[in-house]
């Protein structure tokens, strides 16, 4: 990610926004340029093996609850041909009467629930 030489030729304030930027603490006193330079080498390497190791951090869903998102979507359904209409009216911005629109709007969330489980299931199995 940054070689030895870049960071070494940063200035500390440099450094310093650079860590800022991603997040990265100094090990040690924050006043001398090494104490940046090497969280900045190793929080790449530390993070995949992190990821790697399924301890700590983001780690994959197991495939049993990757299974139950894919249960949710079945038992959300097909929009009906209706159902499908009224959404496409919602997100042109037309509305029903209360309390019709209570359910309208409950109805335009589950859909777009729905399209964002199907994202998730689609991005976890890339």
């Amino acid at each position: 990610m940054f070689t030895r030489s870049e960071l070494e030729s940063k200035t500390l304030k440099e450094l310093k926004d650079l860590a800022a930027r991603y997040g990265v603490k100094p090990v040690g006193n924050p006043g001398y340029k090494t104490n940046w330079i090497t969280p900045l080498l190793a929080f790449a390497v530390q993070a995949i093996r992190q990821f790697q190791d399924h301890k700590t951090g983001l780690r994959n869903p197991s495939w049993r609850s990757t299974e139950a998102l894919g249960t949710m979507l079945y038992e959300m359904g097909e929009p009906t041909d209706e159902q499908a209409a009224l959404i496409r009216a919602t997100l042109e911005g037309k509305l029903l009467p209360v309390p019709e629109r209570y359910d309208q709007t409950r109805l335009l969330n589950l859909h777009k629930t729905k399209q964002l489980i199907q994202e998730a299931i689609e991005t976890l199995n890339r």
